[in-house]
């Protein structure tokens, strides 16, 4: 989990800084947990000889989640999220596929009861009911996986969100149980968690390569990552700064920047 949930739900508040991801402000996790599940297959093999494995991080369609709830992990919340008695959802899923015989876990239960905190808080209204999410709707697909332009009609409720979004989790009353983590590989890098947004604009691609490398972020490349920001941008409070950087884009070589400048540039008055 992050270090300080409370301050990450403050800097909601601040429209002038970014709000990234939690998962994503330090080393990639796919990197991490593929190294610490392959260090665990050679363990399992050095204690049973040669067994078969393979190792998954969202490298292939695992369901992961149904099978962590299967296993006992804990169970699907009305997010979609895993959630765990012990320690929330602030947490990531990989898998070991191994063809050892092994003993069946009991699937978790639920808990969510009556609890609808995380329906009421999504920005965009993208959980459409109880267990169902219409990822159209989700920030965290509109600012990493969509590759095209952001729907007009969402670019307000995204705010300051300039990768994935995190609501869901952080109005969670499960992850009050939750632990900071003491892995280094996910610190914040290059103050990820407490930077300007006009800032970030500003980071030309050789800047943005250099300061994502190892990140998870590197896989919305710099064009689709101008694009976010230009809407944040666009629902900051106008200052002279704020237009000066929208301004310096105003003319970008991409289409798809250029069109998220012009909005952001009207809901400054600015034409």
């Amino acid at each position: 989990m992050p270090a300080a949930e409370q301050s990450s739900k403050q800097l909601l508040d601040h429209p002038s800084q970014a709000y990234v991801s939690r998962y994503a402000l330090g080393r990639d996790y796919h990197k991490v947990l593929r190294g610490r599940l392959k260090t665990l297959a050679q363990k399992i093999r050095d204690r049973t000889g040669e067994s078969g494995s393979r190792v998954f991080v969202d490298s292939a369609p695992v369901l992961e989640k149904a099978i962590a709830e299967k296993a006992g992990l804990g169970w699907i919340g009305k997010h979609t999220n895993l959630i765990n008695k012990d320690a929330g959802s602030w947490f990531f899923l990989g898998e070991l596929y191994t063809d050892l015989p092994l003993p069946i876990d009991k699937p978790a239960s639920e808990h969510c009861g009556t609890c609808r905190a995380c329906i009421d808080v999504c920005p965009t209204d993208a959980i459409v009911a109880p267990y169902s999410l219409d990822a159209r709707r989700c920030i965290s697909y509109l600012t990493i996986e969509l590759k095209g332009a952001i729907p007009e009609e969402l670019r307000a409720a995204i705010g300051n969100r300039i990768y994935g979004c995190d609501d869901c989790q952080l109005f969670c009353p499960w992850n009050k149980f939750a632990q900071p983590t003491a892995e280094g590989d996910f610190a914040p890098r290059h103050g990820l968690d407490t930077t300007d947004l006009t800032e970030l604009f500003r980071w030309n691609e050789a800047v943005w390569l250099d300061r994502t490398e190892g990140s998870a972020i590197r896989r919305i490349g710099h064009e689709r990552w101008l694009r976010n920001i230009a809407v944040a941008l666009g629902n900051a409070e106008t200052t002279p700064d704020v237009i000066a950087a929208l301004n310096e884009r105003r003319d970008s070589d991409s289409k798809l920047v250029r069109e998220h400048v012009m909005w952001a540039l009207k809901q400054h008055n600015v034409h």
